[in-house]
């Protein structure tokens, strides 16, 4: 198996007064892939079900982020989401803070090298 990660996008999320941290990481999601349209799979000959997806998510309490939910978002390809500690929770004056992650999505193929 020959696994090349082609692609890597950034987003940025945040839930602004419910302190949700799925659904900022959502948010992020969304941020990074509604920027662009990629056809990676054709290019390379490949079905969209063969891409390997890889999710990372940075977010202040990692255990507070649904990761099926985050990998509903998308419509095909083989979906692994990681969530470690990082973002940043932006106090507010009434004490709850903003919530923001950051992610970034690795799209990759296994891809069998000419010998």
């Amino acid at each position: 198996m020959a696994v090349k990660r082609l692609l890597t996008e950034f987003g940025m999320g945040t839930s602004l007064r419910r302190q949700d941290y799925t659904q900022a990481t959502v948010r992020g999601v969304k941020d990074a892939l509604w920027h662009n349209s990629i056809n990676l799979a054709e290019l390379f000959g490949k079905a969209k079900t063969d891409m390997l997806i890889d999710v990372e998510v940075a977010v202040q309490n990692p255990e507070a982020v649904d990761i099926n939910a985050v990998a509903e978002i998308f419509p095909y390809g083989q979906v692994q989401v990681t969530v470690v500690p990082g973002g940043l929770d932006v106090p507010r004056p009434d004490g709850l803070p903003t919530v923001m992650a950051n992610v970034a999505i690795s799209v990759s193929f296994d891809l069998e090298l000419a010998s």
